[in-house]
């Protein structure tokens, strides 16, 4: 794919790992389009950026068809645009709040997806490039809710490139572990909280905190966006960073009971007394 000629559309891209990335390619030569749902233009910054609700229908409409107006054309989507959940007990989240997590983190992706592709396939060319997480492939006791939504898009992902590959397009995850951005500050907080939970997950919050402090630059990512993007055989999944490398390797080799029992022990979740567990379960 020649990015000098190419136009690349990221969600999620006013902060952290979305601008990370939405720089890199246009450092490469892509013209670079963000989304926010403010849509708010910083003079300063490298690419423009669309105002871009992914949990609405019209909103998502209207972007498509205002950078197909502008360009004609949408060769890379990188779907970036998600929140979590501040960790908690999953019986501490109502269903509503469940269905708000997935109506971005999972729906929106979907939305995004299902609007540019009519427009890939007629271009018989396009990358969807979905930034996933290794919680998409691990468990994360006190993220229940953000780890099923990005199990859900690593299912969704590998399936749809199934399905789309013979038409040119090609469909990558991408799995971050521990990336120093905000994404720990704009956790929502749990609407139904339960005392049973609280010491464990005030434990796991901070052992997130100090994890996302020394965890790898959004700019790790963002690199790795650009590989899959420009690969000429690109793969389904890339890990992003040394951990998230290390955790997949685990993940795939070492002994179902091995990886539970060494998550309990790291956690202390066997030992409801424990005043300081650590954690290595993650999330982007």
């Amino acid at each position: 794919m020649n990015s000098r000629e190419s136009v690349a559309l990221v969600t999620g891209a006013s902060s952290g790992i979305g601008k990370a990335i939405a720089i890199r390619l246009v450092e490469a030569g892509y013209r670079v389009y963000g989304t926010s749902r403010r849509g708010a233009q910083d003079s300063r910054q490298l690419f423009e950026m669309l105002p871009l609700d992914v949990t609405s229908d019209a909103s998502v409409e209207a972007a498509i068809t205002e950078l197909l107006r502008l360009h004609g054309r949408i060769d890379v989507l990188v779907n970036n645009a998600g929140f979590g959940v501040a960790p908690a007990g999953a019986e501490e989240s109502s269903i509503e709040q469940a269905k708000a997590i997935f109506e971005t983190n999972f729906f929106g992706l979907v939305r995004m997806t299902r609007a540019v592709l009519p427009h890939m396939r007629r271009q018989e060319s396009g990358r969807i490039i979905n930034i996933s997480s290794v919680v998409g492939f691990l468990p994360a006791p006190y993220g229940a809710l953000y780890a099923a939504t990005k199990h859900a898009v690593e299912g969704y992902s590998e399936s749809l490139d199934h399905e789309v590959r013979t038409k040119g397009i090609r469909v990558s995850l991408i799995e971050p572990a521990y990336t120093k951005t905000h994404f720990d500050a704009n956790l929502l907080a749990a609407d139904s909280t339960l005392e049973v939970y609280r010491g464990m997950g005030a434990h796991v919050e901070k052992a997130l905190s100090d994890a996302i402090t020394k965890g790898d630059a959004p700019s790790v990512v963002a690199d790795v966006v650009l590989k899959a993007a420009t690969a000429a055989r690109p793969k389904v999944r890339y890990t992003a960073g040394s951990l998230a490398g290390k955790l997949r390797l685990i993940r795939r080799f070492a002994p179902a009971g091995l990886i539970d029992a060494a998550l309990r022990k790291d956690l202390g979740l066997d030992t409801p007394a424990a005043s300081q567990p650590r954690i290595h379960a993650v999330e982007r």
